[in-house]
């Protein structure tokens, strides 16, 4: 693997072939089903391209137009401590948590836990096998959360899986102890409808609220019966978690007939995911408010009372957005950015081809005040370099970096890598660093790169999909101050106070 410093912005000649017109009129017109975003239960065996995409791909390498193959290139600002393959838990790598000197890393077949106390050597401490996608992560206190989003024949860590059209099926919420992080212990398991996507902590200090989200609900789904128009939420005693329970499933887009009043989608909005649920929520508990990324729409909605969201607004991109994935406040609460998962996470979308709107993050403002706040759009944010057809590339989970004064951020965009950004003018956001690797494949396109990439304590953490888990340090006099703010604890989707 070769060590390359390349600060330069590439815009190439990558996707402009037909092949690749033709995967965007293939992204606008498809079935729902295939809008559905990220990888299945288990690894998906890739796609191989056509023999000219492959040429395309090996030329663009011998030309010095993208990286070799698994050839790590970035800016001079950022530096690769290392990297932690994984050991034990094959599946896929998902998302991060943080509290203390330990990070808590996702993975399709269970999660686990690095103490990086010295981020240069992160050292393996616990590893949990306990399958069921995503397993999306979070820790609170003595407390882990994990979410199932996949069909099982039980809910214990030795299930199978199982059809969601069987009643005993199950899916949703496991929670363990994690007072000795040496030994996670599972202690607790609460069922959801349509099982656990994703999932967002609003602590308390008795209890913990967990807002779920899940979505494609299906008639013939004993649990997951349309209409999905809104999140479950579980309130969790933290001195009994065993007692933790579905307290409420507050809908968020109220409307007649049988899926709600969402977007509908195809046909009405081509190339929409029709909004069938939420994929991700963010909340930001110092400002009671939160953002929801669902499918077709992004919403924002007040938390002052936690088992009562209300939604303040709500807002739709029917000619650039896919599907609404994930939301990020910046510190003042004047702005959200929500990204667009064109393609589900597995496409090629960062290309010439598909342009620099779709498949990137959308900058909104948040005007006005109380529940008459309005989300207004100001413009779109794509990395500026266009990757290979083999690579799986679209926005993707990303966290604040906390400098006064200044809205930063860091973000996973898969193949492309680690983005560094500055959205303090909102109508014109740039890039400041950034990190990637070379395509995995030049004749597959396979699903790999970084799920998340956040910020913690002086440091960007990713955790790459195949790869493992990286540590990087950021250099640079406009986010150098953000090394001073130190964390206690660190769930992305559950939006700090940096500078109370």
């Amino acid at each position: 693997m070769t060590l390359s410093h390349d600060p330069r912005t590439r815009r190439r000649r990558l996707g402009v072939a037909a092949a690749a017109a033709g995967l965007l009129a293939a992204l606008l017109t498809t079935a729902p089903a295939s809008a559905t975003p990220d990888p299945g239960d288990s690894p998906v065996a890739g796609k191989r391209v056509s023999q000219s995409e492959a040429a395309e791909v090996r030329g663009a390498i011998a030309d010095g137009e993208i990286p070799g193959q698994d050839e790590i290139v970035h800016s001079a600002n950022i530096e690769h401590l290392t990297n932690v393959p994984k050991d034990a838990l094959p599946g896929y790598n998902t998302d991060l948590a943080f509290q203390g000197r330990y990070a808590y890393a996702g993975n399709y077949d269970g999660f686990r836990i690095f103490d990086i106390s010295n981020p240069k050597a992160p050292r393996t401490v616990a590893q949990v096998l306990c399958p069921g996608s995503q397993n999306d992560i979070s820790v609170s206190g003595n407390l882990l959360f994990l979410s199932t989003d996949s069909s099982r024949s039980d809910n214990s860590c030795a299930s199978t899986t199982q059809p969601a059209t069987e009643k005993s099926s199950w899916e949703g919420m496991k929670i363990f102890d994690i007072s000795d992080k040496a030994n996670p212990k599972y202690v607790a398991a609460v069922e959801t409808a349509c099982g656990s996507h994703t999932h967002t902590l609003v602590p308390e200090r008795k209890n913990v609220y967990i807002y779920v989200s899940s979505y494609s609900p299906s008639a013939t789904f004993p649990d997951c019966q349309p209409p999905h128009d809104g999140i479950s939420v579980i309130k969790v005693p933290r001195k009994a978690p065993e007692k933790a329970a579905v307290v409420g499933f507050p809908v968020l887009f109220p409307g007649e007939g049988p899926d709600g009043g969402g977007n509908p989608g195809a046909p009405t909005n081509p190339g929409v995911s029709k909004t069938t649920g939420c994929h991700d929520l963010t909340v930001l508990p110092s400002k009671d408010l939160a953002a929801g990324a669902c499918m077709g729409d992004g919403i924002l909605f007040s938390i002052k009372d936690p088992e009562h969201p209300k939604v303040i607004d709500r807002v739709q991109d029917n000619v650039n957005f896919a599907f609404w994935h994930s939301a990020t406040f910046n510190q003042r609460a004047d702005k959200v950015v929500f990204t667009d998962e064109l393609g589900g996470g597995g496409a090629a979308t960062c290309n010439a081809a598909i342009g620099p709107n779709r498949g990137a993050d959308g900058i909104y403002d948040i005007t006005g005040r109380g529940d008459h706040r309005k989300l207004v759009f100001r413009n779109y944010y794509k990395i500026p370099r266009h990757q290979a057809d083999t690579e799986n590339c679209v926005a993707h989970n990303g966290s604040l970096i906390p400098v006064k004064g200044r809205d930063l951020m860091v973000q996973a965009w898969y193949q492309g890598g680690i983005s560094v950004w500055d959205f303090t003018n909102s109508a014109h956001p740039h890039e400041i660093a950034y990190f990637e690797r070379g395509p995995l494949t030049t004749d597959t396109l396979q699903i790999a790169g970084s799920w998340s990439a956040y910020y913690y304590n002086g440091y960007i953490y990713s955790n790459d999909i195949m790869k493992g888990f990286d540590v990087l340090k950021l250099s640079d006099r406009r986010t150098d101050s953000a090394r001073r703010v130190h964390l206690p604890e660190l769930n992305v989707q559950t939006q700090p106070e940096y500078f109370d």
